[in-house]
């Protein structure tokens, strides 16, 4: 891909320069790009995938982060949802650069509001929170609502459907790289359709997410992906993953 990248530069550097005349000369054939089945409808997982949530709400993919056994949220048809108290779970495997899916719903509390209201969370490499909220006809901060980058950035609009209707997010997660010394040379980068709506547009994530205070980055590798018990019953469905 390196190889392709160079020679393409190196024939655009000829082409303003004029020393360019057959077309061919930009036309490339190799590397072929591997042929992926996409799924039948949307928001159904292509069949390189890896399903971390799929039919029955199988949570073999899952652990507890509080003592690293079996999630202990509730399964409900095909949805895991939060059991209040039991922590957050997050996935058996690590990832880096990667696709991610998400369905989600939240809790009927109508004598909640702002933070309580719905609350939970997707977080990225373990840090850095895509946050969930039931933030429609709710008020609280702008960088706390659902499809912002928590105490980072808010959203670009809210395109969140009623209450009680599942919500789908669509991430697109860049990993920041650090050298051998620790120090960040790429920060990470997200981008993030809320029910197919870009809600945030290659934001560059300032550091791991922060309650109070200021983020920045601590180097790490690979690491999982985790849900966020709020204490409210949050409802999760057909998440998937695509390595890139």
């Amino acid at each position: 891909m390196r190889h392709t990248f160079l020679l393409l530069f190196s024939c655009f550097t000829l082409a303003c320069q004029g020393q360019i005349t057959d077309p061919k000369a930009t036309e490339f054939y190799e590397p072929v790009p591997p042929k992926v089945k996409p799924g039948s409808q949307l928001g159904e997982a292509p069949a390189d995938a890896i399903i971390l949530l799929g039919e029955g709400a199988d949570a073999s993919e899952w652990v507890s982060v509080k003592d690293g056994g079996p999630a202990k949220w509730t399964s409900e048809g095909n949805a895991l949802v939060v059991n209040p108290g039991t922590g957050d779970i997050a996935t058996r495997r690590k990832f880096g650069d990667m696709q991610l899916h998400v369905e989600w719903k939240s809790p009927a509390e109508p004598d909640k509001q702002g933070q309580q209201r719905g609350n939970s969370g997707i977080f990225l490499q373990n840090r850095y929170e895509v946050q969930v909220l039931e933030s429609e006809g709710s008020d609280t901060y702008t960088n706390g609502q659902a499809g912002s980058i928590y105490k980072q950035t808010p959203p670009l609009v809210n395109a969140l459907k009623p209450q009680g209707e599942w919500q789908s997010y669509d991430i697109i997660y860049n990993a920041p790289h650090f050298n051998k010394d620790g120090m960040l040379t790429r920060p990470a980068y997200v981008t993030v359709l809320m029910n197919g709506v870009v809600v945030q547009n290659h934001f560059e994530i300032k550091g791991p997410t922060e309650y109070i205070g200021l983020p920045h980055y601590v180097a790490h590798g690979d690491d999982v992906i985790k849900l966020q018990d709020h204490s409210n019953k949050v409802a999760y469905r057909n998440i998937w993953v695509r390595e890139l």
